[in-house]
């Protein structure tokens, strides 16, 4: 499937492709095009991270929090993840303190005179990375996470 949102990526335009690549679909294709691209006219693929799109920004919530509720992922560090990145790319009433340095790599990242697709190739490492420290965090919270849910999680990080 075609996976399509805007060009010159940086937070939620690069934890939104790990996602989907990792939890919905293996086999994503990525298109980044220009900012200024007629987004209701796209026909085929999804469109994610774009205004008024679906998987979009909803209030507080970002790209990557409608990602996580529309494929129904519950997985507990996911959702530590997911407030992590909403810290990262919007401005929340409660953020969670790690945004703040995963701001700073995202927009490192795009000093580097990168392609999106490079950007996405090298940064895909540190989702991988943040997703184990939020498995190894959700363990020492939530010993029992098996018995909670993604909302009482949500609800403790915010």
């Amino acid at each position: 499937m075609k996976w399509i949102t805007r060009e010159k990526i940086k937070v939620d335009r690069v934890a939104c492709p790990w996602l989907i690549r990792h939890f919905v679909d293996p086999q994503a294709e990525f298109l980044f095009l220009p900012h200024d691209t007629d987004w209701s006219k796209i026909e085929s693929g999804v469109v994610f991270d774009v205004p008024n799109c679906e998987l979009g920004h909803n209030g507080e919530d970002v790209s990557f929090n409608s990602i996580l509720k529309k494929y129904r992922l519950s997985d507990p560090a996911l959702v530590l993840l997911g407030e992590i990145v909403r810290a990262a790319d919007s401005r929340p009433s409660n953020p969670h303190p790690a945004g703040e340095g995963l701001r700073w790599i995202a927009h490192g990242f795009s000093e580097l005179g990168l392609s999106d697709h490079q950007i996405l190739e090298r940064e895909f490492v540190v989702y991988d990375a943040l997703y184990g420290e939020c498995k190894q965090q959700v363990r020492k919270t939530f010993p029992r996470t098996e018995e909670i849910s993604m909302f009482e999680i949500a609800s403790t990080v915010r």
